[in-house]
């Protein structure tokens, strides 16, 4: 009877052996965190649809990270102090402590980074000249004028942007056996349009000065040495921010596509972001402290508000932040931004369907053009450009002005009306994206300007 029961334990203390084993096993390592750095001008916000479709395949929202340079705008002469704007090493030293941050918070060996336009340039100066090339294993560059916007030693020479100038001359210069534009080490893409890219365009008509050679081509941002990939018909901003360049993306990091380029929703995702405004070199990413952000819930189809009191109210602190807010996926919102000197902005957003830090706000001020208006309405897409006839575009009811045919090239269009009051309607469909928004039109007497802001 003993020699029955050992012999009846023997499968147990057998699967039992098996499952300890199973548990020992390693578990699949944890996806690269990933810095995405921003273009001239710009700030962290422009990623927020992106950072949703690295979420919503699978990617830790802890391992995403987007950064804010503060002063975002370059200088005239890169190795000339310019008041509010920042020179390339600026940008780059601040993209090198960003990536030390987030290796040291996520305990990672080496990271990815992913850019815009400038934001390439900090991303190849870095990894260049500042030791990154052992911290970073993927580099990509959507729309980054690698080979200059104009190339001509006698136009603003000192520009960062001069494809003749030491800057880039110093970056592009050959490297390895192969004589390769790109610093060995991390893998490369490079993204950009086929001929739709404002700032790789052989005439200089985007710089103000058409019929002049820019000497730069259409396939000014691919790199000798980089995976080159175009995508036909983007303009500037969509070879980053569009769904085809996040699965470009993902695909180049991960060596396979997404399960999904669109956004899988939350119920009740959580809203947060800086509030900025204006300095001497025109808009930053500096926090406002002593503005206020006040949140309505607004009827999707008139624009007005669910409610006389704001669902939500902060004034910001030395931070800038302005959240956090639980909002509902499913409802839009009027963001209402006051500061001081500015002039009172109302944001119409549709539905945010994830959560994110990212849900930045810039004060504004009106023009004197806009104060003999009734309303001023802005429509505005930040992930890309206007293109005709490319896109459909209804901007209360009529073609957004400001808005030419051919190379897409305006994020904006502004509307001043003769009357106040009434609902406001800004269309936008381009291929699969569709987004309908609809705001109220403030008196622009009271210092109040509108804004329609896209998310596409």
């Amino acid at each position: 009877m003993p020699n029955l029961r050992r012999r009846g334990l023997i499968p147990v203390l057998l699967a039992a052996a098996l499952l300890l084993a199973a548990c020992a096993s390693p578990r699949p390592a944890p996806p690269p965190p990933v810095v995405f750095v921003h273009g001239n001008g710009d700030s962290a916000a422009l990623w927020l649809t992106t950072i949703w479709r690295f979420e919503s395949n699978g990617w830790p929202r802890s391992r995403l990270h987007a950064i804010d340079l503060p002063l975002p705008t370059a200088r005239s002469d890169d190795a000339v102090p310019q008041a509010g704007r920042s020179s390339t090493d600026d940008h780059a030293r601040y993209l090198a402590a960003s990536v030390d941050r987030v290796l040291a918070r996520t305990g990672a060996r080496q990271l990815v980074l992913v850019g815009n336009s400038r934001g390439g340039y900090a991303m190849r100066h870095y990894i260049q000249n500042l030791g990154g090339a052992a911290k970073v294993s993927h580099a990509v560059l959507g729309g980054v004028p690698n080979h200059g916007v104009w190339a001509n030693p006698s136009f603003q020479p000192g520009s960062e942007f001069n494809g003749a100038g030491a800057f880039l001359r110093g970056l592009n210069a050959p490297k390895g056996p192969n004589g390769d534009e790109v610093t060995p080490g991390p893998r490369w893409l490079t993204l950009r349009s086929d001929h739709n890219d404002k700032y790789a365009q052989p005439d200089g008509v985007w710089i103000g000065a058409r019929g002049t050679p820019t000497n730069v081509s259409y396939d000014g941002p691919a790199l000798k040495g980089a995976l080159n990939e175009v995508l036909p018909g983007r303009d500037h901003r969509e070879v980053s921010f569009h769904p085809e360049a996040f699965a470009r993306t993902f695909a180049f990091i991960t060596g396979a596509p997404p399960r999904m380029s669109g956004i899988r929703p939350e119920e009740r995702p959580t809203l947060d972001g800086v509030v900025s405004g204006i300095g001497a070199g025109g808009s930053n990413n500096e926090p406002l402290p002593g503005a206020t952000v006040e949140v309505f819930a607004v009827n999707p189809d008139s624009g007005e508000r669910r409610g006389a009191t704001a669902t939500y109210r902060r004034t910001v602190g030395s931070d800038g932040r302005w959240g956090p807010f639980s909002a509902d996926s499913t409802q839009a919102y009027e963001f209402v931004i006051s500061a001081p000197g500015y002039a009172t902005s109302h944001v119409y957003r549709s539905p945010f369907a994830r959560t994110s830090e990212y849900v930045h706000f810039r004060a504004e001020r009106l023009i004197e053009a806009d104060k003999t208006a009734a309303s001023v309405v802005v429509l505005t897409r930040p992930r890309g450009y206007f293109g005709l006839p490319r896109d459909r575009i209804s901007f209360d009811g009529q073609p957004p002005p400001g808005v030419s045919t051919g190379v897409a090239g305006v994020s904006s269009s502004r509307l001043r009306l003769t009357d106040s009051g009434r609902a406001v309607v800004g269309q936008f469909q381009s291929g699969v994206i569709s987004e309908r928004i609809v705001g109220r039109a403030w008196p622009a007497a009271e210092n109040r300007l509108v804004v329609l802001e896209l998310h596409d």
